[in-house]
């Protein structure tokens, strides 16, 4: 594990359609256009998606839950500045272009950056944490945690328990290749995408955790509850669910 962080600013955000036979659409708009030219900006380190199945519904749980069905991420080198500056005027230019993701019966339950906290890689792995987001994954589970007093006590507490005692015991279960935390930061705001008029969260009030996976999510899914189930819960449950690595064309 590591306190080093090899890009400084990271973006989340969750999807869901309305018509489950538009996600193939959206699958490949992501896959073969949006990411392949995200990914070419010198501002971005990595960018992944991943997919809520329908059948991972009853291992999920949370307020989101139901509300999901595609994750994605980015990071962003510095100067964070710039590179988020290149990847909004990409998204910008991708609508003047007619190839951004108007798709009928979207919504984004949340789009929104954080700060990278903590990277962790088990043993197994055979790598550093900064090399996780780049080695290959079956898919990852994933844990967003909302605080009410974002620098209390308790959230400290729970932070700590985290970093210490939660995460070294995941790293030791069958499957887990590594893990890395993040802290809200702020929302997104952008010219080509509608927004709703809501307040934003203060930084720091929003705990996402994702650990890597080398197995089937749905099968690694119950071990890493069975260890979650041994620690007190933190904060209010956003959203706990396996997704799935979209593999081009078989996923479609």
């Amino acid at each position: 594990m590591t306190d080093k962080v090899f890009a400084p600013l990271a973006f989340f955000s969750f999807v869901r359609l309305d018509d489950r036979s538009l996600h193939g659409d959206y699958n490949r708009w992501h896959q073969l256009d949006h990411r392949p030219e995200n990914l070419a900006l010198p501002g971005v380190a990595w960018g992944d998606r991943w997919d809520v199945r329908p059948e991972y519904a009853e291992l999920a749980d949370g307020s989101l839950s139901g509300a999901v069905d595609f994750v994605a991420m980015y990071w962003f080198r510095d100067p964070v500045d710039e590179s988020v500056a290149a990847w909004d005027a990409l998204g910008e230019a991708s609508f003047q272009w007619g190839r951004g993701p108007l798709i009928p019966g979207i919504h984004r339950p949340m789009l929104a950056f954080f700060r990278p906290v903590k990277g962790y890689a088990a043993a197994r792995a055979l790598v550093d944490p900064e090399v996780l987001p780049y080695r290959p994954h079956r898919g990852i589970h994933l844990t967003a945690t909302r605080f009410t007093d974002p620098h209390g006590g308790e959230t400290h507490e729970a932070h700590r328990r985290e970093d210490r005692e939660l995460i070294p015991a995941l790293l030791d279960v069958d499957g887990v290749a590594g893990a890395w935390t993040f802290s809200y930061s702020h929302p997104q705001r952008h010219s080509s995408l509608p927004f709703d008029e809501t307040p934003a969260d203060p930084p720091g009030s929003i705990r996402i955790r994702l650990v890597y996976l080398e197995d089937d999510p749905a099968d690694v899914t119950p071990r890493l509850r069975a260890v979650e189930d041994g620690f007190p819960e933190a904060g209010e449950r956003m959203l706990s669910t396996p997704v799935k690595t979209i593999i081009p064309w078989q996923d479609w």
